[in-house]
């Protein structure tokens, strides 16, 4: 995944876990849409592997 997916993504959790759920979203949304095709899996996997990033909760 490109760096600027990567830093967008850590953005959008910051965001959301600073109550700027809009923001957030339309960030992640953003990147996610920036994505390659070949990129896709790896976005996915991100986001589940920092699921706990968005909340501020650890699980």
């Amino acid at each position: 995944m490109r760096p600027s997916i990567r830093s967008a993504l850590e953005q959008a959790a910051e965001l959301t876990r600073n109550n700027r759920l809009v923001d957030g979203f339309a960030l992640g949304e953003a990147a996610i849409n920036r994505a390659t095709d070949e990129e896709q899996p790896e976005v996915r996997q991100w986001l589940a592997d920092h699921t706990d990033d968005f909340t501020g909760q650890e699980g």
